[in-house]
C-alpha cells in the first residue's frame, strides 16, 4: 500500500494557471511559487466581489481520537465527488503548521486518493505566510521591548505586558522564558513566554482581515500591555501597525493550489481551533463562494471547537452563511469515544459503538441548532463491519439526517458521490436559517456560559479570581460586546480531555480572560488548554528525510 506521500508524489498535476482558469480567475491576477501554487491578487478578489454567491458547505466533525476521522481528507474528496459531477467547485482549507507536521498530528492536505498537492510544500513553508506572520508577531514583541529600553514614554508596566513571542514549531522550553539578561545594553529583564505562531493574534487578524486596509487596522487595535495607569497601550501606540502590515503583503493573498483530481483548493491562514478560532481566511471562503456554484470549507478539530466558532465567529464577522453541514466520524472512532481501547477498535463491538454514537449525536443537535441542515458523512475503514455501519446510519435517522458512507481515501471523488448527493439534496429541501448561540451583546459570562451549556452540554461555568477581574477590566474599557473564542481541550465536549462520548452534569473551569482586540473577541481559557504545544516522545521529525535528488520521505 502506497503511503501519502508516495501517492501524492505520483500524481500528474496541471500547471496552476490551467487550474485557475478552470476557476475564472486570469493569469495576469497569479503571483507563481513554482508550477503548482500561486498566490491570488487583491485585483481577482474585487473583480470577483459582483458574482452571485454559490452554496456554502461548511464540513467538521466528532471529537478527535487517536483513531482519527479524516475531516480534511472528506472535505477534499467532497469537493472532487462534486467536480465529478459537473459542479463548479472550490474548496477552502488551513494551512498547515510545522509544529504538528513535526510533531505528532500530522499535516493538513488530506489522505491516501483525497489530498491536495503538492502536499510536500503544502506541509513544509508553503509560500512562507507562516513565517510572515511570525515576523509580524515578533517585530511586535521587539519594539515593545525596545520602546522601555529607550525610556519608556508610553509609561508601559514590565509587569503587565500582554504580547507574546511566537515560532511555528511545538517547544515546550518556550512556554515560560525570561528575556533581557546579560545587563542593561541587553534589555529589561523580565519574564515572558511564547506561543505557536496559529495561536498568535495576528493569525487570527489575517483570516479575518478583508483587505490589507483592514489589516492595518486590525493591527493597530492590537492591545499589547498596559499603562501603570491601567490604559492599555496599543500596537498603533507604537507605530508598530504599519510595518507589521508591510511585512504581510504578500500573506494576505490567497494561495491556490489543487487536488489530486485537479478541483481548485485555496489554503489560507491556519489557526488551531482548539486555542484560536479555527477557520481559514475570510477572503479565501469569500472568492471561493463568490466563484463556484458550491464552496466547500472546513473548521478545525470537533464542531464544539471549529463549526461553533466558524458560526459565532467568522460568520458574525464576515456576513458568511453555511448552506449545509458535513459532520465527519468514524466507527472507530466512535467505539473509542464508547470506551474501547486504541489496539481493540477493529474488532465489532455494538455495545461500545451504542455508548459512544452520543458524541455524534450532541454534534449534529448542535449544529441544528444554528438552523443549517446537516449530513452525516462516516469515512469508512476496511474493519467497519456491516452492522455497525448499519447502526450508524439508523441512528442519525432518528435524528433527521441522512448519513453517507465514504471512500474517498481509496477512491478519492468516486468514493464521495453519495456523499455529494446528500448534501446536494439537503442544500436543495432545507434551507438554511442563520442562528448564532448568543447575542454580542449579552455579558460575557453569559455568552460563556451559552456556549457551555448549549454547545458542550455542561450544567455551568465557574470563573478564576484572575479570569474575573479580567472581565471586569474588559467591561471598564468597554471592550466586552465581542463574539467570545473559548480555548480547551478538543477531545472531550468539557474540559476534561477524559470525559468521552456525551459528559453531562459537568462544570467548565475558565482560568483566563484576555482580548484578541484586533481581531474582534475575546478569550476564554478553559481548563489546562496551552498555547504552546510539545513534540511526542518519538516526533515525526524522526521520520521525515530527503535524498540528493530532493525527494522527501517519511513526510505521512
Amino acid at each position: 500500500m502506497l503511503s501519502d506521500i508516495e501517492i501524492a508524489q505520483g500524481a500528474k498535476m496541471l500547471h496552476i494557471r490551467d487550474i485557475a482558469e478552470k476557476a475564472g480567475i486570469a493569469e495576469e491576477d497569479l503571483e507563481y511559487y513554482g508550477k503548482y501554487k500561486a498566490k491570488i491578487s487583491q485585483e481577482a478578489i474585487k473583480k470577483a466581489e459582483s458574482n452571485e454567491n454559490g452554496k456554502l458547505i461548511l464540513v467538521t466533525a466528532i471529537n478527535p481520537t487517536p483513531a482519527g476521522e479524516g475531516k480534511t481528507t472528506v472535505t477534499i474528496g467532497l469537493g472532487d465527488a462534486m467536480s465529478r459531477m459537473g459542479k463548479k467547485t472550490f474548496i477552502a482549507l488551513r494551512e498547515p503548521s510545522l509544529g504538528p507536521v513535526m510533531g505528532i498530528k500530522g499535516g493538513a492536505a488530506g489522505g491516501g486518493y483525497s489530498q491536495i498537492v503538492p502536499m510536500e510544500d503544502i506541509n513544509l513553508h508553503f509560500t512562507g505566510d507562516m513565517h510572515a506572520i511570525t515576523a509580524a508577531n515578533n517585530l511586535l514583541a521587539a519594539m515593545i521591548d525596545n520602546h522601555i529600553q529607550k525610556g519608556n514614554e508610553l509609561n508601559i508596566d514590565v509587569t503587565n505586558i500582554v504580547w507574546k513571542r511566537c515560532v511555528d514549531m511545538n517547544d515546550r522550553n518556550l512556554r515560560n522564558v525570561v528575556v533581557g539578561l546579560g545587563g542593561k545594553v541587553n534589555g529589561i529583564p523580565r519574564q515572558d513566554s511564547f506561543m505557536i505562531t496559529v495561536a498568535s493574534e495576528v493569525m487570527a487578524i489575517l483570516c479575518l482581515a478583508n483587505n490589507i486596509n483592514d489589516l492595518k487596522e486590525r493591527l493597530g487595535n492590537i492591545i499589547v500591555a498596559y499603562k501603570y495607569t491601567g490604559e492599555p497601550v496599543y500596537a498603533r501606540d507604537l507605530k508598530a501597525h504599519g510595518a507589521m502590515a508591510a511585512l504581510l503583503k504578500d500573506a494576505i493573498k490567497p494561495n491556490i493550489v489543487q487536488t489530486l483530481e485537479h478541483t481548485p483548493c485555496f489554503v489560507h491562514g491556519g489557526p488551531f481551533a482548539n486555542i484560536a478560532h479555527g477557520c481559514n481566511s475570510v477572503q479565501a471562503t469569500k472568492l471561493a463562494v463568490k466563484l463556484g456554484d458550491y464552496a466547500i470549507t472546513e473548521a478545525g478539530f470537533g464542531a464544539d471547537l471549529g463549526a461553533e466558532k466558524f458560526m459565532d465567529i467568522k460568520c458574525r464577522m464576515s456576513g458568511l452563511r453555511p448552506d449545509a453541514v458535513v459532520i465527519v466520524a468514524t466507527v472507530k472512532a466512535l467505539k473509542y469515544n464508547g470506551g474501547v481501547k486504541k489496539d481493540e477498535l477493529k474488532e465489532e463491538n455494538i455495545d461500545a459503538l451504542m455508548s459512544g454514537i452520543v458524541n455524534l449525536g450532541k454534534h449534529i443537535e448542535n449544529m441544528q441548532s444554528f438552523g443549517t441542515p446537516v449530513v452525516v458523512a462516516v469515512n469508512r475503514f476496511a474493519t467497519d463491519t456491516d452492522r455497525e455501519l448499519q447502526m450508524v446510519i439508523d441512528e442519525c435517522e432518528k435524528y433527521g439526517v441522512k448519513c453517507a458512507l465514504c471512500e474517498v481515501f481509496a477512491k478519492g471523488g468516486e468514493g464521495g458521490l453519495d456523499l455529494a448527493k446528500y448534501v446536494i439534496d439537503a442544500i436543495e429541501s432545507t434551507p438554511s436559517n442563520y442562528n448564532p448561540v448568543y447575542d454580542v451583546d449579552m455579558s460575557i459570562e453569559d455568552k460563556i456560559n451559552a456556549i457551555v451549556t448549549k454547545i458542550y452540554g455542561g450544567k455551568g461555568v465557574t470563573f478564576s479570581n484572575k479570569a474575573r477581574k479580567s472581565i471586569k477590566k474588559l467591561e471598564d474599557l468597554g471592550l466586552d460586546k465581542k463574539p467570545v473564542c473559548i480555548a480547551k481541550t478538543q477531545y472531550s465536549l468539557s474540559d476534561n480531555p477524559a470525559l468521552l462520548g456525551r459528559p453531562s452534569n459537568f462544570t467548565v473551569e475558565i482560568k483566563t480572560i484576555r482580548i484578541s482586540n484586533g481581531a474582534g473577541f475575546i478569550v476564554a481559557e478553559a481548563g489546562d488548554i496551552m498555547t504552546m504545544p510539545g513534540l511526542p516522545k518519538v516526533p515525526s521529525a524522526e521520520n521525515i528525510d530527503i535524498d540528493e535528488n530532493g525527494v522527501i520521505s517519511g513526510l505521512f
